[in-house]
């Protein structure tokens, strides 16, 4: 893959937090950027298969669409951790898994309809991983959501 060029930079620039909500979006980005709408599309295609785009979608906030979101950590043994990390990512409300360098050392968000659904498949994630060592940690107060890189 051809490294990335300031073009490319403008672009994902641009579709991180503004994306235009009209009938062609890739029209009016590259509109704002004195593109083509192929030249845009052709870029974040090429950018998706390399791997440096995870995803183009909305974020939304849980609680204002009936949702709860925690954050949860569990301490995995090192040979089980492929198979626990499986087997969480298997629940279509967690939305990133994580391994890190502590005791607790995979690290998951999950969302659901209520908290007692979270706390059901946290129970059945044990069960099925023999992890007994779970925490769920709701938040009790958002301080920053938005991710804005400056490429």
């Amino acid at each position: 893959m051809p490294p990335m060029d300031d073009t490319d930079r403008a672009i994902l620039n641009r579709i991180q937090s503004e994306f235009p909500l009209t009938p062609r979006p890739y029209l009016a980005i590259a509109d704002n950027l004195g593109l083509s709408e192929d030249d845009v599309l052709n870029r974040l295609v090429r950018l998706k298969r390399s791997g440096i785009i995870r995803r183009i979608g909305g974020n939304f906030v849980p609680e204002k669409l009936g949702f709860v979101s925690t954050l949860c950590a569990a301490s995995v043994p090192e040979d089980k951790i492929d198979a626990f990390s499986k087997v969480v990512n298997i629940y279509p409300g967690v939305t990133h898994n994580y391994q890190r360098d502590n005791e607790f050392n995979v690290w998951f968000t999950f969302i659901a309809p209520s908290m007692e659904e979270i706390t059901e498949n946290l129970d059945k994630i044990s069960l099925e991983t023999g992890v007994d060592d779970i925490i769920n940690l709701p938040a009790t107060k958002v301080f920053k959501i938005k991710a804005q890189f400056d490429l």
